[in-house]
Formats: structure tokens, sequence, C-alpha cells
């Protein structure tokens, strides 16, 4: 018995010390004690691949213009106070190490550029956003990279810039890098300095949480009923088990619920089906085409749901389907009953830690009715599928997810996260930003636009964006799926133009 224990002794002994030397050779090899990564932000450094590189693409058109040495000052005095953006990513085989970049240069970050003398800059800006889109980052310096083309006329003939901007979706989520690239305009104070001065008063730079961040995670909330603020509630739950076991102890009964519809939850991801098989689904070829339409005015989309009695957000979705039903019908696609599967992100991030870096959030499945013909019928179709996702635990399934796969070695996770892709045909995001324009280095942002990365073989991003009294819609696809995006887009103004005209026709005096 002495024996046995000794010998067990000795073994944990020895563990620890393999364990404290694997540490100091990292430390040694880095040069410098680093910050372990994350499993979830591991698993969307390591989904890489040759058709979907896994950044967040931006574009910013600024009027008037911006010059490279007012951009680099301003990234200087807000960006650069997040150390994330100073730190390059050390891999190794127990995962990867955020460690600070001893040879950082703000010279490679922030990169003028030039477009081709074109008579249509709008175009040429989409080109070069597309061609970014498929160009890895960097490994060993930290990625993310900002394109300025200070000299660039948007398609009003108004002479200004435009930024490109690049982030590996590893650094942070939606939400976390609205926060931070936020504080980079006018007015805007990086988050971390605002709450060490807790104890001050609430200043003007509090827009940012007031007018941004709020407004997401509210109309997130309406939009799929209790998802955000239940799977936000489980999230804290998993990372407390005591508190969430006395939470539970005093109300057994809505802990029986939740466990019931998470079971019910995990079987619908297991089970769902394939998507249905379009030509906006298949092998993708790599390369990329982006294109978006000009601002949809805010008010004409609420008014639109007022009168239906339906949310912006139910407006929106069921023009997206539409124009994806109508362009496939312009190459003779009978879409009549189908639907295609879009992942929506869904924030599990509490407000007040929305400056934070790092990923957390999950996705949900949403369907979108592309075969419904009458707008009407539609609409009201999209909204009662918003609804059957009140109180789905499926975005903190999806998170869970991730986290198991950035514990796996890469073959194994990419056979993991490739089951997604099969079900999926598209990803969307829908971001409601601030109602008035911003200011960025004096100059007026006149139009946002971004997309999040599309995984595995899905070859569709699609974007909604409300910003300034408008609303955007933007696309990122395959070229071999979806060579000539415009034609998806040029199909939102006509589907909503057609929503408005149908309500304009309804009895409303019955």
């Amino acid at each position: 018995m002495v024996t046995r224990v000794t010998a067990q002794a000795a073994g944990r002994k020895v563990a620890k010390n393999v364990q404290k030397n694997v540490k100091r050779a990292v430390s040694g090899t880095l040069g410098i004690s680093g910050e372990r990564m994350s499993k979830v932000d591991t698993a969307w450094l390591r989904m890489d691949n040759e058709a979907n590189l896994m950044m967040i693409v931006g574009v910013w058109q600024l009027a008037p213009g911006v010059k490279h040495a007012a951009v680099c000052e301003r990234i200087e005095n807000s960006l650069l106070k997040y150390d994330r953006f100073k730190q390059r990513v050390m891999e190794d085989a127990a995962g990867a190490t955020w460690v600070m970049d001893r040879n950082f240069d703000l010279a490679n970050h922030v990169v003028p550029e030039k477009l081709p003398k074109s008579a249509n800059q709008e175009q040429a800006l989409q080109d070069r956003v597309a061609i970014l889109a498929t160009q890895r980052l960097d490994p060993k310096r930290p990625l993310w990279q900002i394109h300025l083309i200070e000299d660039y006329t948007g398609p009003d003939g108004v002479k200004g810039s435009a930024m490109i901007v690049r982030i590996h979706h590893c650094i942070a989520d939606g939400i976390a890098l609205i926060s931070v690239t936020m504080s980079l305009v006018d007015g805007g104070v990086p988050p971390p300095e605002r709450r060490k001065k807790a104890e001050a008063a609430a200043g003007p730079e509090d827009w940012i949480t007031d007018t941004l961040l709020k407004p997401f995670t509210d109309i997130t909330v309406k939009a799929l009923g209790a998802v955000g603020e239940g799977a936000a509630r489980s999230l804290g739950m998993l990372g407390d088990p005591k508190k969430g076991m006395e939470e539970g102890m005093h109300n057994s009964m809505d802990m029986a619920k939740v466990l019931v519809q998470v079971l019910k939850d995990g079987a619908a991801l297991a089970l769902m089906p394939d998507d249905s098989k379009t030509r906006l689904k298949g092998k993708p070829g790599g390369a990329k085409k982006v294109a978006w339409c000009q601002p949809i005015p805010l008010d004409e989309v609420r008014a639109v749901g007022k009168a239906l009695n339906c949310s912006i957000n139910d407006v929106l979705l069921s023009c997206v389907a539409g124009a994806l039903g109508e362009y496939l019908k312009t190459f003779g696609d009978d879409v009549a009953g189908q639907e295609i599967r879009a992942m929506v992100p869904v924030n599990l991030r509490p407000l007040d830690q929305a400056h934070k870096l790092g990923n957390r959030f999950g996705l949900v499945p949403l369907v979108l009715p592309i075969g419904v013909e009458n707008p009407i019928e539609r609409v009201y179709e999209v909204r009662r599928r918003m609804a059957a996702l009140k109180g789905s635990y499926q975005p903190l399934l999806a998170f869970s997810l991730l986290a198991v796969a950035g514990l796996l070695i890469k073959p194994a996770q990419d056979v993991m996260l490739n089951l997604f892709a099969k079900k999926t045909t598209a990803v969307m995001t829908n971001v409601p930003g601030p109602r008035e324009k911003l200011k960025f280095c004096g100059s007026t942002l006149e139009q946002s636009m971004f997309w999040v990365p599309q995984s595995g073989d899905v070859g569709l991003g699609v974007s909604i964006l409300s910003y300034g009294g408008g609303v955007q819609f933007g696309v990122i696809t395959d070229s071999t799926l979806c060579p000539e995006p415009q034609r998806i887009i040029d199909e939102f103004v006509p589907e909503f133009a057609k929503l408005s005209i149908v309500t304009l026709m309804l009895p409303w005096g019955e």
C-alpha cells in the first residue's frame, strides 16, 4: 500500500515537472510570458481553410477624405490601447498563446492603397475588398490590418476616402469589435479607460453604449425572443455551477423546463437535415465577390413593419428571402416550396462586458422561406419562424460545440464543424447602428458595411446594417457558386418596394 501511494505521488510529481518544463519551454521559445487563448477563440483561429478565411471584413466610406498620418495617430491613441492589437499568436500542440510582438510596427497594419483608375470607383472598391477577403493576414504579426484609400469618389460623385478593415475572428466577435472600433470615432473613448473611472459622471462618450450596443442587444432579444437573455443567463450559470444549483433549488420547475428545452434544442441541432440543394450551395472555389446597395430609408421600413404588426427585423429578413428567391428564378430555377438555412449570430455577452475581447456568441439556424411568392405571406412566415425560436438554447449549445472544437486537433475540428456547413447555405448578420452619422478624424462616416466570415464550404454571407437613418444590404459570395452577387443586391430594393405597395393596397378599413 505504501509503495502504491509513493508511486502515485512520484507520478504526480513527474507530471507536474513535465507541465512546468513545457510551460518554461514555451516561454523560452516566445521570449516572453504570454496569455493562453481561450478554446473558443482557438477554434476560430484553426477554422481558416482555402475557401474561407476567418476574417471580419468591413468598409468605411468617409467624406471629405482623411490622410494616412491622421489615421495612424487615431489608431495609436485608441485601438492600440488594447494589448490584443499589439499581440501575435504562437501556436503549439496544446493550443495557442497571445504574446507581445516585440517588432510591432504600425506601418505594417495601416497600409495606404490606390484603386485603379476607373469610371466606377465603387466597383473598383468592391473588387479590392473581394481580393483582400481571400488574402491571409501575416501570422508573424498581430492579426489585423487597415487599408486606407485616401482618394475615393463614391457613386454620388462626392470625393472622400475609404477604409477596408480586416480583423481575424479569433481576436473578438462582432459585439466586442463594435465597441472597440467605435472607440476610434470622434468623441469615442476606449472602454477600458472609461471603466477605470467608474466613479466619474457619465460623459458624452457613453453614446457608444446608449446608441449602439444596447439597441443591438435589445433588438436581438426582441427578434429572437428570449434567446439572447436566456442563453446569457445559462452561460453565466455554467460559469458558476454552484450559484446555478442554488438558484435551481429555489426554482426546480424552471430548471426542469430548461433541461427539457436544452435536450430538445440539442436534438434539433444534431438532427437538422441538410440544406436545400440550390446553386448557392456546393464546393467553393476560394475566390470572392462583394456587392452592396445604397441605403433604404429606415423610417419607410419601420412604417411597413408597423402597418403589418411586424418588427423591422421581420421585414428585412423577408426582403432577404425574396431577393434570394428572385435571384435563383432568374436562372430558371424552380424555388416553389424551397427554403434555405442561414446561421445567425446571437450575443451571449452581458452589455457591461461588451468592451472585452474574445468570442462570446452562439449561432441560431434561421430557415428563410425563399419559395413563398406573396410578400405579405412571406413576411408573416418569417415572423412565425422568429417567434418559434423564443426560448431556444441552440446558441448556447453552438457556443459549447465551438469550445469543444477548440480542444480538438485541426482534422477532427474540421470534421465536426463541417457538419454545420452541410446544413447551411449562408451566414447572416443584422446589426443596428447609431441613428446619427458619426465623425472620424473630422470627416463624416457616410456609409459602413461589414461581413462576418463563412466557415467550411459555406459560400454566401449576407449583412444588414442600419446606420445614419438608412438600411444597407451587402453580400459576399464565393465566385464559383455566385459569380455576380450584384444580381442578388439588385433584388433587395424591388422586394421592399413590392412589399410596400402590397401593404398600401391592403383593405385597412375592414
